[in-house]
């Protein structure tokens, strides 16, 4: 994992390796090429879910995908030692959490909406709000000082569509082929090691949320913390050079 020190702009927790990608990649271009940073945090690799290759072995691809999906991105990309399928909702994960928090400053996190079929995502969802939580809290003592996140948004997964109620529309057309680019550094996302087809459907999908809002290309968020809002950046993460 990096250590690279990051403040302000935007933290996605993906539950696997690709997750993050998929349902924010865009709105991370997006902020990167305005000039904010980006942390990416994956809780695990998704390293169980090759038909043939061993865990072992496909742990060490994903690693390299993130590293280069992060490059593509212009963010910094982090993953946590906890195994695919068994992702635990405990203080241990949460405090690990919160301590990546405390040290990147993000003024906005991405994450997973609870409904959803995986528990893992489940699970992401769980930890990433009570880390949060902690990550604010001066009363709990840390390495590093509080920091509060000024704003929470659960992103589209197609496994996460259960009660998802967006209310949020980002404009990415502008950031649309290169939010391609980075679905195809997974092979996941190319097609062989799933059947479902990735990358057809978050194209699609970015059709869609975009005729639905009024722009090309478009990223639908869910926030309880605002209303319906059509925007180009997120409040707060415009262009900053």
């Amino acid at each position: 994992m990096s250590d690279t020190f990051t403040q302000g702009g935007i933290m996605v927790v993906g539950a696997h390796a690709g997750d993050a990608e998929n349902m924010a990649g865009a709105v991370v271009l997006k902020h990167t090429r305005a000039g904010q940073p980006a942390t990416v945090v994956h809780m695990t690799l998704g390293e169980a879910g090759h038909p043939t290759l061993s865990s072992e072995v496909y742990a060490e691809q994903r690693k390299r995908e993130v590293q280069e999906s992060a490059r593509l991105m212009g963010a910094t990309a982090i993953w946590l030692p906890y195994r695919d399928g068994e992702l635990p909702v405990n203080d241990e994960a949460k405090f690990r959490l919160c301590d990546l928090i405390r040290q990147h400053r993000p003024a906005v996190i991405l994450t997973h909406w609870r409904g959803s079929i995986h528990k893992d995502h489940v699970a992401t969802h769980q930890i990433v709000q009570d880390a949060i939580f902690y990550a604010g809290l001066p009363a709990i003592r840390r390495e590093l000082p509080a920091h509060s996140v000024s704003g929470l948004y659960y992103a589209e997964n197609w496994e996460d569509m259960e009660g998802f109620q967006p209310n949020v529309y980002l404009d990415v057309t502008d950031v649309w082929d290169s939010f391609l680019d980075v679905l195809r550094s997974h092979a996941l996302m190319r097609g062989g090691v799933s059947s479902f087809r990735y990358l057809d459907y978050y194209n699609a999908l970015g059709t869609v949320r975009g005729c639905l809002s009024g722009f090309g290309k478009a990223v639908a968020l869910m926030s309880a913390w605002a209303g319906t809002q059509r925007l180009g950046y997120l409040p707060g993460l415009g262009p900053s050079r």
